[in-house]
């Protein structure tokens, strides 16, 4: 299906440099847009982070290089270069579409656009985050990130996701939520950034199919990995994973390629709070904060769709202001229920009662193997 987005899709592909520069301008810098949003030019950009220099690169992956840059005013920016696909056209069209969904994205716990840059390569600007990534702190050699401060960057991811699945003007599936693409601020709320593989998803479509599967092993839920499916559903397994990184102070997938899902699964069943919770932590956490992040990384990671709660259930329980009970969750399985049976697209095995857990360990372990095989 063709990558959904604020521009219209027919004319990316034919877009020289000239033209994007004044289409993105236009549409960007046009009144009431928001003044904050402008066009850089690229010697602006190249002076913040010396040329992009290698010293400046604070981050990389697949889709694209991040700089740490000094703009002339003192502000302190993050530079995103897009360097994903093999053609011009490619790249075109991957920019626009995280541009169009990164530049209509207005939370506390989203990464905050400044503007962008088509000279020279194809360029976000975004608001610096001083402390890096969650990734960072939480696997890095920093030192152990304390109970409060885990916490908090729960309950702000949480309240991202809410806001990219109903408080947005359109639905956003971000389809790669992980601890590296969640950063901090100086006061570490975190902040939801990257939005390289994020999809609108109409009102009207409960979900849509994708192909290639792109994302981060770990991360991903059964019924995308196996059929494709995206949805709300998806965000809320790979949060369930975030939660559990959190808890743990484990990887999604630690050095032996063990699923910390996998892992975490037998002691999440039995409320095993001693072999789950970070040794690093010396016992030193709330402990109705503890369990209240393990009844709801539980609940996110079910290998049946229908069963996580949405994020609108979730935030409340993080909080402590609502228990999600039984009957709640099998609401939202009826509900799904009856859209499969409106729906001619259906999720197929993944979501019938008889995808047991022990196929979807299966699933995930030939997923696992077919990651590993590329």
């Amino acid at each position: 299906m063709r990558r959904m987005s604020t521009f219209p899709p027919a004319e990316k592909a034919r877009l020289s440099r000239q033209r994007l520069q004044r289409e993105l301008v236009a549409r960007f810098e046009r009144p009431p847009s928001k003044p904050s949003w402008r066009s850089f030019d690229y010697d602006e950009l190249a002076s913040a982070t010396d040329n992009f220099s290698p010293k400046r690169l604070i981050g990389k992956g697949g889709h694209a290089e991040v700089y740490e840059g000094k703009l002339a005013d003192g502000r302190v920016v993050a530079v995103k270069r897009v360097i994903r696909r093999d053609t011009e056209e490619e790249r075109i069209a991957d920019f626009l579409s995280e541009l169009g969904i990164i530049a209509h994205v207005d939370h506390p716990n989203t990464a905050h656009l400044l503007g962008f840059g088509v000279e020279g390569g194809l360029h976000l600007v975004l608001q610096f985050s001083p402390h890096g990534s969650l990734a960072s702190l939480l696997h890095g050699s920093k030192g152990s990130l304390d109970w409060t401060i885990r916490f908090k960057v729960a309950l702000g991811i949480a309240e991202g996701l809410l806001y990219l699945h109903q408080g947005c003007h359109r639905r956003i599936i971000h389809r790669d939520i992980k601890a590296s693409n969640i950063l901090l601020t100086e006061d570490y709320e975190p902040q939801i950034s990257d939005f390289g593989l994020a999809k609108w998803l109409p009102d009207q479509w409960t979900h849509h199919v994708v192909f290639p599967i792109e994302g981060t092993f770990g991360y991903l839920a059964p019924e995308y990995f196996v059929h494709g499916i995206v949805n709300e559903k998806i965000d809320v397994f790979a949060f369930g994973v975030l939660l559990l990184e959190l808890i743990t102070g484990r990887r999604a997938v630690d050095s032996s390629r063990q699923s910390l899902v996998i892992w975490a699964k037998p002691f999440l069943d039995s409320g095993d709070t001693k072999e789950l919770v970070d040794p690093s932590l010396k016992g030193v956490y709330n402990h109705e904060e503890m369990k209240l992040a393990m009844v709801a990384a539980s609940m996110c990671i079910h290998h049946l769709s229908a069963m996580r709660p949405p994020m609108k259930q979730v935030v409340p329980l993080l909080k402590g202001e609502e228990t999600i009970t039984v009957d709640m969750m099998r609401g939202e399985k009826m509900k799904m229920t009856i859209a499969q049976q409106r729906s001619p697209l259906l999720l197929e095995s993944s979501d019938f009662d008889d995808y047991t857990c022990s196929r979807y360990l299966s699933d995930l372990n030939r997923h696992k193997q077919l990651a590993l095989e590329q």
